[in-house]
């Protein structure tokens, strides 16, 4: 999958030194702080600056208007995630397949979670935006990571483990977004967690029994 970012939404300039990257943090930290309180029409990059301790001129040296800073905002929080995902990946490898699933399911509702207001505040904020090159970069990211570790179950092979990768991710991703979408109660969060891990787990025991049956 390949997107590019709409030049409208490029920030004018990346920060190069340690001081510019904690201005950067404090005006990305705001953002999100003011997305929670109030929501995303009520956003504005003078607002952002207040809170940030900046000038509305140095706000402006990065970001032209408030959807470039929203898509920044966004960048981030999806690089992180992808960040984790990876490293949950990496270290699950040589394990069975149930337990790699299990970690991931337990890495990205965690990581939706910690901040379960942010999260919801995230979705919000990019309804009318183009974000398809954010979803992209992330997408492509987590299947290679989620990919290669699935690939290195200790008690199976896939024959088609782009499929089973694709259904996998599809399947947990999708179930987190809607939990949120529906404001679940925490109760009702833990059993949808704990109900898609037997989903997957019977999937993939499912995958395994066919593959064994076509050899």
């Amino acid at each position: 999958m390949i997107a590019v970012v709409p030049s409208s939404l490029k920030p004018r300039k990346r920060p190069q030194q340690a001081r510019a990257n904690a201005t950067l943090d404090a005006v990305i930290e705001a953002t999100i702080q003011l997305l929670v309180k109030d929501g995303y029409p009520q956003l504005t990059t003078t607002r952002v600056a207040e809170r940030a301790g900046v000038s509305v001129g140095t706000m402006y040296q990065y970001f032209p208007h408030k959807q470039a800073l929203i898509y920044a905002v966004n960048e981030r929080y999806l690089a992180r995630l992808a960040e984790k995902i990876e490293a949950t990946c990496q270290a699950s490898y040589g394990q069975p397949a149930e337990l790699m699933v299990e970690a991931l399911i337990d890495t990205y509702w965690k990581a939706k979670t910690e901040r379960p207001d942010v999260t919801r505040a995230l979705y919000r904020s990019v309804v009318e935006m183009d974000n398809e090159a954010l979803l992209a970069e992330f997408a492509t990211r987590t299947d290679a990571a989620t990919t290669a570790m699935f690939s290195n179950a200790s008690d199976a092979a896939f024959a088609d483990i782009a499929s089973v990768n694709r259904v996998l991710v599809t399947v947990i991703f999708g179930t987190v977004r809607n939990s949120f979408e529906r404001a679940h109660s925490d109760q009702d969060v833990e059993d949808l967690r704990r109900q898609l891990l037997v989903m997957c787990r019977a999937y993939l025991q499912n995958c395994v029994r066919v593959d064994r049956e076509l050899r």
